[in-house]
């Protein structure tokens, strides 16, 4: 006989365990010392729990298969959570053609919109090539790319995650975002 709310506390244990376990993790990369260890005593009490729950019942292959999918699932929403939180900035690289109208608006419209820009200049294979570099919050990254692309469709676009930013435009916004968010 299939026991129902067995299979569901195996399923939501190791889906918690699981999620919690993603988001462990992705705090860890970007370097959050204290949530990233005190979530990981929750998340591993979590997984002995559900664990031991199966291996005591290992009888019945669907209490496995019900683990199994806990923990699939778990991940997909443990990436979707992360990705709403949108935690940390992205640094993104943008190539664009030189000699074109967009080339000299594109600084300016990013300026305007609150972005620090960097622009330098580079020889690729068809010529000279403008580069610029932006540093921006993660939560904002959709918005950036739109804004790139509807001012120069043929931009190319590179970005990647800093582990360390010290200096310039980002760290005086920044700190004074958090010196305002810290007054009554």
């Amino acid at each position: 006989m299939i026991d129902i709310k067995m299979l569901a506390m195996i399923f939501f244990i190791n889906f918690a365990y699981v999620t919690l376990n993603t988001l462990r993790f992705m705090l860890t990369m970007k370097g959050y010392r204290i949530l990233a260890p005190l979530m990981s005593m929750v998340e591993i009490t979590i997984y002995i729990l559900g664990l031991s729950m199966v291996l005591d019942r290992l009888d019945n292959p669907i209490n496995l298969l019900t683990y199994a999918l806990g923990y699939a699932i778990g991940i997909s929403v443990g990436i979707k959570i992360e990705d709403k939180l949108a935690l940390g900035y992205i640094m993104v690289t943008v190539i664009l053609p030189t000699n074109t109208d967009q080339e000299a608006s594109l600084p300016r419209v990013l300026r305007k919109n609150g972005y620090g820009v960097t622009q330098s200049y580079g020889e690729g294979l068809e010529g000279e090539r403008m580069v610029l570099e932006i540093l921006s919050p993660r939560n904002t990254e959709r918005t950036l790319y739109a804004l790139i692309k509807e001012i120069e469709e043929r931009a190319f676009i590179i970005s990647y995650e800093p582990k360390y930013i010290s200096g310039g435009f980002w760290t005086k916004k920044v700190h004074r975002r958090q010196k305002n968010s810290v007054k009554p």
